[in-house]
């Protein structure tokens, strides 16, 4: 292991540094409390990992002295381990949140996008059915986006997560529009180009295509 701080950072994975992130903001808080602000917070725009996941970044934050902990006293029924943010912590997250070259592009794994693009080998009921079932569970995000930002409005420290959540209500009020528009794509589709029969394509240029084994892609 190295002794060298800035070498470590370039070590820690994006969970590492959204727990510190976390943890940046003003108080103590346990593994749990950490868990419950990211599924109301990160996961709206980014991902929330897992409370395993949580702890064993926190023990590695604690091992790099970028976090500190306390257990609780016998006042407390059950004991509890309350973290926060060291000194050095805070200024290796500084250095990271400013370094642009890691932030990266944002990258889309859209479930229900990957089986539309396999709609040839289902039924077009089904797959309209699944763009449903996604509209509503969007709705679901966005209305709990909404009652994260009412925690946040007012409160001068979540200034910043306020504005992350602002831009996920308009994601998400985006997804839904997109979404009503590939129910109208789905419905504009001929039966025969989306029946679950493995029929890619109708008339005699598609089948030609499909023989010829070229991709429906240029070049």
């Amino acid at each position: 292991m190295t002794n060298s701080h800035g070498a470590k950072k370039q070590e820690l994975p994006p969970t590492a540094w959204a727990v510190l992130g976390l943890l940046s903001f003003p108080g103590e808080r346990t593994g749990y409390e950490l868990k419950k602000w990211a599924d109301s917070s990160l996961r709206f725009f980014y991902w929330s990992p897992a409370i395993s996941q949580i702890y064993a970044e926190l023990r590695r934050l604690e091992e790099l002295g970028y976090a500190a902990s306390v257990r609780s006293g016998p006042e407390e029924a059950r004991a509890k381990r309350r973290y926060a943010i060291t000194g050095a912590g805070r200024a290796a997250l500084s250095g990271w949140a400013a370094d642009t070259a890691e932030a990266g592009p944002p990258v889309l794994k859209h479930g229900l996008l990957l089986r539309i693009w396999l709609g040839h080998l289902a039924e077009p009921e089904r797959l309209r059915a699944m763009v449903d079932e996604h509209v509503e569970r969007t709705r679901g995000e966005l209305a709990a986006v909404r009652e994260a930002l009412e925690q946040a409005d007012g409160v001068p420290e979540w200034a910043f997560p306020a504005l992350a959540l602002r831009w996920s209500e308009r994601q998400h009020l985006a997804e839904l529009e997109l979404a009503e528009a590939l129910l109208t794509d789905l419905a504009a589709l001929p039966e025969a180009g989306a029946a679950g029969n493995g029929r890619a394509g109708s008339g005699a240029d598609a089948g030609s295509r499909q023989a010829d084994g070229d991709a429906p892609t240029p070049g």
